[in-house]
């Protein structure tokens, strides 16, 4: 008789505890296949295809090639009777598994091997740009993610229609961060399109504090916030300075802060308009860089629900950084801008892998670059070993 994964996994005895705790999430998923028929188990399918991904591999057919030069590796921890299924078999099912409940096995996953509350909480949406398909009237995915950017890993993840939708997604992100309690006592970033009454009210009734970037969608708001920080006195102000190195670069940002809020107007421009409810600091950005051959200067204004601490702040402002850098790791390593995945839920649960293989191969401690870490996975079982952190 064939033992089940878990039979299996208690069987062992390596230490592989993470593995079988991500097997043990993948095994909730629902799998419509006669169980007499499976030749291939739906949590041992998941399982290849994360390895894969963090072992530098972008589609299906490298996937399948990846699985069968490293079965012995992969039946350390599951049993893959029948070996590694082709890649059209893989490619089938990918895009049949539900993308609400696959993703939310990876978020339990990553919940359970860092519980602790996060600090910093960046917000943003990407576009998949080549996964359109113009002939069937399907827009590109766009993906809305909640970063953790003190410990640069995806918490969450919505699928989104298109941009225009990601108002009216944030605050379904921000419920389920509440849900499973990763939102409270957090300091929660968001750029210019996320600068919205309902959402900065959600937030706050989550117990979470918020950092709102103003710039053309709150003009009015925009525009005094502006007007107060160049007339302000000094004795109303708090400043703090960085410098930073790097790249060829020398930047230089002068973060000022204040809690004089009360001069905000509570006019309403017209009836039923909705107004800002917690506002307590408000914040300039003032980003000098420095190349070799020329120099640029940005500005940049925030609202913030939290109490002055300008260090907090800055720290928010800096951070948020973080998703922005992520997606343009998705881009470099990951080829997400090139994947035509378009049929059924491939696109969105491929999604789902590259953001939290990232996570993990960014989350290793060893020197290298995000590049160099997955190739490395792809050459050395260690490396895939540590980088899934079982040492």
């Amino acid at each position: 008789m064939v033992k089940n994964v878990t039979e299996f996994l208690v069987d062992a005895e390596m230490p592989r505890a993470r593995v079988a705790l991500l097997l043990e999430h993948f095994s909730r998923l629902e799998d419509d296949r006669e169980p007499q028929r499976v030749m291939y188990p739906l949590s041992e399918v998941l399982l290849l295809v994360t390895c894969a991904t963090i072992a530098s591999c972008d589609d299906f057919d490298e996937i399948e090639a990846w699985g069968t030069h490293h079965l012995e590796f992969l039946r350390q921890f599951a049993p893959f009777h029948f070996g590694i299924p082709c890649d059209r078999w893989l490619r089938t099912l990918i895009n049949r598994v539900d993308p609400i409940l696959f993703g939310r096995c990876f978020e339990d996953w990553i919940k359970a091997l860092w519980p602790d509350r996060h600090e910093l909480i960046a917000i943003d949406g990407k576009t998949s740009r080549r996964t359109h398909d113009k002939g069937k009237g399907l827009k590109a995915l766009h993906t809305l993610s909640a970063y953790a950017t003190n410990a640069r890993l995806t918490l969450a993840q919505l699928s989104v229609p298109d941009k225009t939708n990601e108002i009216t997604a944030i605050p379904d992100l921000l419920d389920h961060l509440a849900g499973t309690g990763q939102l409270k006592g957090a300091l929660v970033t968001i750029d210019a399109m996320g600068c919205q009454v309902a959402i900065a009210d959600k937030i706050v009734a989550h117990e979470a504090d918020f950092l709102l970037a103003l710039k053309g969608n709150q003009l009015t708001l925009e525009t005094e916030v502006d007007a107060y920080f160049r007339t302000a006195p000094d004795a109303e102000l708090v400043r703090k300075t960085t410098l930073e190195k790097g790249h060829g670069r020398i930047e230089t940002r002068i973060y000022t802060a204040s809690t004089v809020v009360d001069w905000i107007k509570s006019a309403k421009s017209y009836p039923g308009q909705p107004k800002f409810n917690h506002i307590k600091t408000l914040v300039k950005v003032v980003n000098r860089t420095e190349l070799k051959d020329r120099c640029t200067l940005d500005e940049r204004l925030y609202i913030s629900s939290a109490s002055l601490d300008i260090e907090r702040i800055a720290h928010g402002v800096r951070g948020h950084w973080g998703v922005e850098s992520m997606h343009w790791l998705l881009d470099v390593a990951f080829k997400d801008d090139l994947s035509r995945y378009r049929s059924g839920h491939g696109a969105k649960n491929m999604a789902v892998v590259r953001r939290f293989a990232l996570g993990l191969v960014r989350a290793d401690k060893a020197k290298g670059s995000v590049k160099t870490k997955r190739k490395s996975a792809s050459w050395s079982m260690d490396a895939l070993t540590r980088i899934l952190q079982l040492k």
